[in-house]
């Protein structure tokens, strides 16, 4: 049975927040105060005259002395309205407000009107009910049915208010169906903050802080209103109930927004469009959601989109990514993804960014257990492509592309950058190691570029890492190659000598040997990769013969990559400064922190800081990140120069002018192979025959998709490879490294 409350009339308005929750010596307005700040002794009483007016304008009040006016109040601007409660009356003036094409006067027209203030020059039109709310000025309102706030809002916040049971509270279920990683989620929650709270659940210290945080951030009083900032429009919307929306926010045929903070500036505005539905949860500065969109416990970070139907359910959306049509449960995704279709489908699953989701594409397949507990994590970069179907638990090095097909068993992939292929014809499994290197280095540096271009945050807190050469993917790179070079080793002795006992070390120098030496014979053995998936099957590697060298090169040009831009940062630094940080360069394991790459040292200092107080709140962690932003370029050369001395097996002393100039030189070649393959892979969609049918002619192909000649990006990288020549060349000639000009090639 519904239960309809029957109260006096004159009652509506008042009472907003119970006695029992009133500090002493306060009223229910105290919080609507603090809210409205100085602009609360900006109002007088209405004048009898203008009391007239109202009322002759068929306006209605339960005592007119609860209305309040600015001084350039003009009463005809109210028209066919009824007030209950305290009302403050900013400045209304005789002329109308536009915004695309809208039309509409200033003033107050056929609404209900309770206990809220208005700024200057608004614009309110038909709303049914309009409650508890705090209007900025040259709002536009019109055509709503209902639009509320209640006195325990948490406009979107994982808290609870006073006297409520912790039952209410808000939690998102990231990463896994079961709640077992549920964060709290909070107005300006970052992807790294959610990485770092969904991560360590046996940390039990470090869980209590982070809820402490969430808790000390927010108030638990009773009371706050709802706001709309200035310039903000919202028009033939139905629901909008407990909501903080910022200024020159859009909003337009919404279904329903309730217990939402939806972030929005004059730099970066955000708008809600046709048929959305959005329930508790957080949208950042800048955000996009249309269509049909339905969003329930999340988080969009800003300058994300959703649109044409999309659902968003228990998940985090990262920084500039986009999701439309499809369906997005219980995931943790970092900046930079995207997912365009209606029949993709993303659950349970860590997705740590630069990501793309192929129509058809199903991460999904979790209930492989005896509960809904099944996750997937994938490093930056995943791709799964058209119609892939994979099983939960499995894990994904950095740019993995993952090719049509349905993988019926977990996988375990720790090699970066490769192709992976369900062979069902020989049942098999394979890794085409160094993929997009080898065959499709246009998207693949076209990605880094893209996204780079693409980053619209106004408040760029965390350093987020595009670069497919960074600290994350070399490590992974240096663990593939000792993977390779062991089952290189073991794939010779079964052809050679299958009844040899040897050690993963004998293997392993075996491998490297052939690796280094003897490609010519690496192509000829069939080579397989244990632990890679969780079946009897084999799986096979595919071109390691080249992407072993190739991974030695690409290494070596990340480590110069890093010297060059250490000289354009420090002019006037010489060799010695740089011999003086190889001395100290360390490896070690590195993390990706929402998108932010951390070395693990600096991990764990932050997370020790965190456990001991001294950082006390996301704000100071968010200072922190900063911090440690900053830090990141000398963090990543000390790392590239670790790493080119640990693939070429020299030390410190051995970081030698002449081994820097081999290494400069060096450098040129695998940039000259790495642009060649960027023009050579965009060049194949020119000269496909099945692409080029279309077309009556090639004069009609070019009309359609341009020149290849024409083509913004490949001129841009073969400009850029030409600067690049120039810089080495000058770092030989500046830091006297005894070489002549680079030759061009």
């Amino acid at each position: 049975m519904n239960v309809i409350q029957k109260k006096p009339l004159t009652e509506l308005g008042y009472n907003f927040v119970a006695a029992s929750y009133l500090p002493e010596g306060k009223d229910e307005y105290y919080l609507r105060n603090k809210q409205l700040g100085k602009q609360q002794n900006n109002y007088r009483k209405l004048t009898a005259l203008e009391i007239e007016i109202l009322v002759r304008n068929d306006n209605t009040s339960d005592n007119w002395n609860n209305i309040s006016v600015a001084n350039e109040f003009t009463p005809q601007l109210v028209k066919h309205c009824h007030f209950f409660g305290v009302v403050r009356l900013g400045k209304l003036e005789p002329y109308y407000l536009e915004f695309h094409n809208l039309r509409l006067p200033v003033g107050l027209y056929n609404s209900t009107i309770t206990s809220c203030d208005f700024g200057d020059n608004a614009a309110i039109h038909n709303v049914n009910f309009l409650s508890h709310y705090i209007i900025g000025n040259e709002v536009i309102i019109s055509n709503v049915n209902e639009m509320a706030t209640t006195d325990h809002s948490k406009f979107g916040n994982g808290i609870v208010k006073e006297g409520e049971q912790e039952n209410l509270r808000i939690w998102l279920e990231l990463c896994n169906e079961n709640g077992g990683r549920s964060v709290m989620p909070f107005d300006g929650m970052l992807p790294g903050d959610a990485w770092l709270w969904t991560r360590n659940r046996d940390d039990k210290a470090l869980q209590e802080q982070f809820k402490k945080f969430t808790e000390n951030q927010f108030d638990k009083k009773r009371g706050y209103y709802g706001m709309v900032g200035d310039r903000s429009v919202i028009k033939n919307c139905k629901i909008i109930k407990d909501a903080q929306i910022g200024t020159d926010a859009y909003l337009k045929g919404a279904n329903k927004i309730k217990n939402v903070t939806i972030n929005s500036a004059a730099e970066a505005t955000t708008q809600i469009g046709e048929g959305c539905e959005l329930v508790n949860g957080i949208v950042g500065y800048g955000c996009r959601v249309f269509y049909g969109v339905k969003a329930v416990r999340f988080v969009m970070a800003s300058h994300s989109q959703l649109k044409y139907g999309a659902r968003l359910i228990n998940s985090y959306l990262g920084n500039n990514a986009t999701i439309s049509c499809c369906e997005v449960l219980n995931s943790l995704i970092f900046p930079a993804h995207e997912q365009h279709h209606n029949n993709s489908f993303l659950c349970a699953a860590l997705i740590m960014g630069q990501s793309n989701m192929a129509a058809g594409a199903t991460i999904g397949s979790n209930h492989n257990s005896r509960g809904a507990d099944g996750e997937v994590i994938a490093g930056r970069g995943f791709w799964p492509g058209l119609c892939v179907s994979l099983k939960h638990n499995s894990r994904f090095a950095s740019f993995t592309l993952i090719a049509k097909g349905t993988y019926m068993y977990e996988m375990d992939v720790p090699y970066p950058f490769s192709l992976i292929l369900n062979d069902e014809q020989s049942n098999s499994l394979k890794v085409m190691t160094g993929y997009w290197f080898l065959h499709n280095m246009y998207a693949l540096a076209r990605n880094s570029w893209k996204y780079i271009d693409r980053d619209k945050r106004t408040d760029k807190i965390q350093l987020i890492e595009y670069d497919y050469l960074a600290p994350d993917s070399v490590e992974e790179m240096i663990h593939a190659m000792k993977l390779m070079e062991i089952a290189t080793g073991r794939a010779w002795y079964t052809q050679h000598d299958p009844l040899a006992e040897l050690s993963e070390h004998d293997l392993q120098e075996k491998g490297k040997e052939l690796l280094i030496h003897e490609t010519e014979i690496v192509a000829g053995l069939q080579i397989f990769a244990p632990d890679v998936e969780n079946s009897s099957r084999k799986v096979q590697l595919l071109k390691v013969h080249r992407t072993y060298p190739l991974f030695r090169e690409l290494i070596n040009l990340y480590a110069v990559r890093n010297i060059l831009s250490y000289q354009e940062q420090h002019p006037g630094h010489y060799f010695s400064a740089l011999r003086a940080i190889a001395e100290t360069a360390e490896r070690g394991p590195w993390y990706n922190v929402g998108g932010q790459l951390m070395k693990e040292e600096t991990l764990m200092d932050l997370k020790n800081r965190i456990r001991s107080g001294e950082i006390d709140g996301w704000n100071t962690l968010h200072e922190n990140y900063k911090i440690i932003g900053e830090q990141y370029a000398k963090d990543k050369l000390q790392h590239a120069i670790a790493s080119l001395l640990y693939i070429e097996e020299k030390t410190a002393r051995e970081f030698t002018p002449s081994f820097l100039k081999e290494c400069l030189l060096q450098s040129v070649r695998i940039q000259t192979f790495l642009t060649e393959g960027i023009y050579k892979s965009r060049a194949k969609d020119y000269q496909n025959p099945f692409r080029q049918m279309v077309y009556e002619n090639e004069t009609e192909m070019e009309a359609v998709i341009g020149k290849l000649e024409d083509n913004s990006f490949i001129q841009q990288t073969i400009a850029e490879l030409k600067g690049y020549k120039k810089k080495v060349s000058g770092l030989i000639e500046e830091w006297g490294l005894s070489a002549a000009p680079v030759v061009e090639q």
